[in-house]
C-alpha cells in the first residue's frame, strides 16, 4: 500500500487535468444517450450513475496525488526507524480528522504509544506518545521550513476533568519537532505517555500561541475543554480515541497532583508559571523542548 502511494505521489498532473478529465466523461456519457435512444428510463439512470462514479473516482484519485506523509514517512523523515515501524503496527492510531482555521487546513494524521521508540533520545524508564500533526494553506501557498513560524504555534494534549495548565506540553515535558515537505508543514510531537488518562476526554490542540492560559481556552462545570469564544487565532481541537482499557486513574491523578497546576478560572488573568524553553536548529528545521519549570524550594514529584 505504502509504494502504491509513493508511486502515485509521484505522478505529476496538469493544472486543469481534473477539469478536462471530467468534461470528457460528461461529454461520453451524452453522446451514448444520444446513439442510445430507444434505452429503457432504467438504463438511462445505470449510465448517468456510471458517470458520476467515475467522476467521483477520479477526484478520489486525483485528490490522492497530493496525499500527505504518513506518520511513518514523517517518523523516516527524522532518520526514527523504530518510530516509524510503531506507526505501522498494530498500537498505532490513524485518526485522518481536519479542521479549517485562517489560512490553514489542519490534519491530525494519528499517533502511538511506546517506549523506546525514539532512537535519538532514548528513554528506557516511561512509555512516550508520538503523535503527528500536518498543515497546509488554504490558498495552495507552500510551507517552507525557512518562512514558517514554527515556535509561533503549540501542538498540545489537554485532558477533560484536569486544568490545561496542568496536562499539556510543558508539565508532560514535551519535544517538538518541525518539518516542511512537498508544500506541507509536520509536526512530530513526543511526550510522556497520555494513556494514563485514556479513560477520559483527551484532546489534541493546535493554536496560535503559546502557554496554555483562559485568553485561549475555557473549562466547563463538567470539565471539558473548548477554546474561548473570543479566541481569534487559528486553532484546532481533536478528540483521540484512546483505549479506556490502558488508562491508570491513580498514576493520572498523582502526575496531576505533582504539577501544582490543577487550578483554573475563566476569568482572564496573567497566565501563572514559569517555562524552561530551549530552541534547536536542525537540517531538517527547529526542534523545542519544553519543561516545566521548578520554582525554588520545589521538588519534582514522583
Amino acid at each position: 500500500m505504502n509504494d502504491y502511494r509513493k508511486a502515485f505521489g509521484e505522478l505529476s498532473f496538469s493544472a486543469d487535468f481534473q477539469e478536462r478529465t471530467v468534461d470528457l466523461l460528461r461529454n461520453r456519457a451524452r453522446e451514448l444517450e444520444k446513439e442510445r435512444t430507444d434505452m429503457t428510463i432504467c438504463k438511462t439512470k445505470k449510465i448517468a450513475l456510471l458517470a458520476a462514479a467515475c467522476i467521483a473516482l477520479l477526484a478520489v484519485s486525483v485528490s490522492a496525488a497530493y496525499a500527505w506523509l504518513t506518520p511513518a514517512q514523517v517518523a523516516e523523515e527524522h532518520n526514527q526507524p523504530l518510530l516509524a515501524e510503531a506507526f505501522q503496527g498494530p498500537d498505532a492510531i490513524e485518526i485522518n480528522e481536519t479542521v479549517e482555521s485562517g489560512d490553514f487546513s489542519i490534519t491530525l494524521l494519528g499517533l502511538v504509544s511506546g517506549r523506546n521508540l525514539d532512537v535519538l533520545n532514548q528513554d528506557l524508564e516511561q512509555d512516550h506518545t508520538y503523535s503527528v500533526l500536518a498543515l497546509r494553506r488554504l490558498d495552495g501557498t507552500p510551507l517552507e521550513n525557512e518562512t514558517f513560524d514554527f515556535s509561533g504555534y503549540t501542538m498540545t494534549p489537554l485532558v477533560a476533568g484536569y486544568s490545561p495548565t496542568a496536562v499539556n506540553n510543558w508539565t508532560l515535558s514535551a519535544f517538538a519537532q518541525g518539518l516542511a515537505k512537498d508544500g506541507a508543514y509536520y509536526y512530530l510531537l513526543d511526550t510522556q505517555s497520555i494513556e494514563m488518562f485514556a479513560d477520559r476526554t483527551v484532546y489534541m490542540a493546535f493554536y496560535e500561541g503559546f502557554v496554555p492560559n483562559n485568553d485561549t481556552f475555557t473549562v466547563a462545570e463538567d470539565g471539558t475543554i473548548a477554546f474561548a469564544d473570543d479566541f481569534s487565532g487559528v486553532h484546532a481541537l481533536f478528540t483521540l480515541p484512546l483505549d479506556p482499557a490502558k488508562a491508570d486513574r491513580a498514576a493520572a491523578d498523582a502526575f496531576v497532583e505533582s504539577t501544582g497546576m490543577n487550578g483554573w478560572s475563566n476569568e482572564r488573568s496573567d497566565p501563572e508559571g514559569d517555562w524552561d524553553i530551549e530552541h534547536h536548529e536542525t537540517e531538517d528545521g527547529e526542534e523545542i523542548f519544553l519543561r516545566s519549570a521548578l520554582k525554588s524550594g520545589e521538588e519534582t514529584g514522583g
